[in-house]
């Protein structure tokens, strides 16, 4: 059974950055898996924001392109986000997600919302 664990999160000003990690055990890097980071909003659904695969394809939606990089060390079993240009509409609390298998990640399709193993989440507050 996977296991994932964020850390990273806290509050920093409109402008700054931080770079959230995701530990994750017990989980199988030999199939075609996908690793994300989601976001939520008190009151609204999770939402996909940047999604990795196992070839390295990344993609993200359009309102943090340019400014988050998701990345995914395999010798470390370790999923980055790293935050550059933060805005006080990025405050949310912040989930990484594994899936064991995935199709190739296509750039520009829509980001896969469907995931089997979550973490915990960790909370990003950006004051202005």
């Amino acid at each position: 059974q996977a296991q994932l664990m964020e850390s990273g999160g806290g509050s920093v000003q409109s402008g700054g950055s931080l770079r959230l990690s995701c530990s994750v055990s017990g989980f199988s890097q030999r199939n075609n898996y996908c690793m994300a980071w989601f976001r939520q909003y008190p009151g609204k659904k999770r939402e996909a924001i940047a999604q990795i695969d196992a070839t390295g394809i990344a993609d993200y939606i359009d309102s943090v392109k340019g400014r988050f990089i998701i990345s995914h060390d395999n010798d470390e079993n370790t999923l980055y986000l790293q935050m550059n240009s933060l805005k006080p509409e990025d405050t949310a609390m912040y989930y990484c997600a594994a899936e064991a298998w995935c199709h190739v990640l296509r750039i520009g399709a829509p980001l896969r919302e469907d995931y089997t193993y979550w973490g915990q989440g960790t909370q990003v507050t950006v004051t202005s």
